[in-house]
């Protein structure tokens, strides 16, 4: 489904499971690039109006931004470690987080879905606004280690931010790679398991001080390649542990949509200065008339495409051509700029999913040559 207003833009699309014939819908759980009918679009669009059209109160959208690092601890502290999993698709998408890498690695994973879109969805059919806890927790639980000792994010992160920036957590490194929105770090340690680079050092940060816990107590989690901090990306008195232009990549993966809308272009502008001439920002999150949008109902909304889930935690919807103005205004040149589209088939309940997912690489123009 394309959005009215965005450029088309075409190329090897995700997965490789396309739909040809209806009557063979129930036999996957997820079809690839599956374009909408002019039906389909306009129903979506009416959702969007009805569940808009009655905005929540001015003094309780203020309550959910200043409240906003409680409900995300809160949410680390309900589902701990067994809510999440690995995003294997990484490096199908996002190959320059292992340049390395063997591409033959992990060949089917490029029909999976993001771990954050598994943990809320997987349910959604039977689940209020896209947010349910599993029935089962993951298989791969994060393994915490309470024997050995452990340190208070909150405590260290702005010790080691004092220090000179002659001597910055990973500043020998040769390839910096920075997360925001780490959570329990299903993004992280799959790069330091896959990513062999002995000059590779990993950064990783969240607003919730339980998700970079979570992070630090992992059994992976090794000190010599990786840091974890506590950082609040719309508190410009929250300083990055690392110098401008001094990063290679930086992730963002449905983080981007939990940011109050007005603060969006603040954060991209913050997060470019990060990267060396070169370097790329690399984005995937959530795109206009997702399922996950049209199950919201009134009184949710909080502004155009931003709403409020069941938890108080938030989310927007994004169109390509928004996200490309954020990123070229911070100075960004577009590398891709694409429209995820999957179906999803609940094949024992015999429903039907669309889902819109956005994603972007923009990538910092280069140092002209003296």
């Amino acid at each position: 489904m394309a959005v009215p207003g965005e450029a088309a833009e075409r190329r090897t699309p995700f997965g490789r499971r396309f739909l040809t014939d209806p009557a063979r819908l129930f036999q996957h759980n997820a079809w690839d690039n599956v374009e909408w009918s002019e039906e389909q679009e306009a129903t979506a669009k009416s959702k969007v109006q009805e569940n808009s059209s009655q905005l929540l109160p001015q003094d309780k959208q203020e309550e959910y931004e200043v409240n906003a690092k409680r409900y995300w601890d809160d949410f680390y502290k309900i589902h701990e470690n067994g809510f999440f999993k690995d995003r294997h698709w990484l490096f199908t998408e996002f190959p320059e987080l292992a340049p390395n890498r063997n591409p033959s690695q992990n060949e089917d994973s490029v029909c999976e879905l993001s771990c954050k879109e598994v943990s809320r969805n997987e349910e959604l059919g039977s689940c209020e606004n896209g947010h349910c806890t599993l029935e089962t927790r993951a298989e791969n639980q994060l393994n915490l280690i309470k024997s050995r000792p452990m340190f208070c994010a909150e405590e260290l992160a702005p010790q080691m931010l004092k220090q000179s920036y002659e001597d910055y957590p990973g500043s020998s490194a040769s390839y910096r790679i920075l997360e925001v929105g780490c959570g329990a770090g299903n993004t992280v340690f799959p790069i330091l398991q896959t990513n062999n680079d002995p000059g590779l050092f990993v950064y990783c940060c969240d607003f919730s001080t339980t998700a970079v816990d979570l992070v630090q107590s992992n059994v992976e989690y090794d000190s010599s390649r990786c840091f974890a901090f506590v950082h609040d990306l719309c508190n410009d008195q929250s300083p990055f542990p690392m110098p401008d232009e001094s990063l290679d990549i930086v992730i963002l993966i449905f983080v981007l949509s939990a940011i109050l809308p007005e603060k969006m272009q603040c954060v991209i502008n913050k997060l470019s200065r990060l990267l060396k001439p070169g370097g790329m920002i690399l984005l995937r999150d959530y795109g206009r008339y997702d399922l996950a949008q049209l199950r919201f109902k009134k009184g949710q909304c909080l502004s155009d495409n931003f709403y409020v889930r069941g938890d108080g935690t938030r989310v927007y919807f994004f169109t390509q051509d928004e996200l490309d103005d954020l990123f070229t205004k911070a100075g960004l040149q577009k590398i891709q700029n694409l429209v995820d589209r999957r179906l999803q088939v609940n094949r024992g309940k015999q429903m039907t999913m669309y889902r819109v997912w956005i994603q972007c690489k923009y990538q910092k123009p280069a140092a002209p040559q003296l």
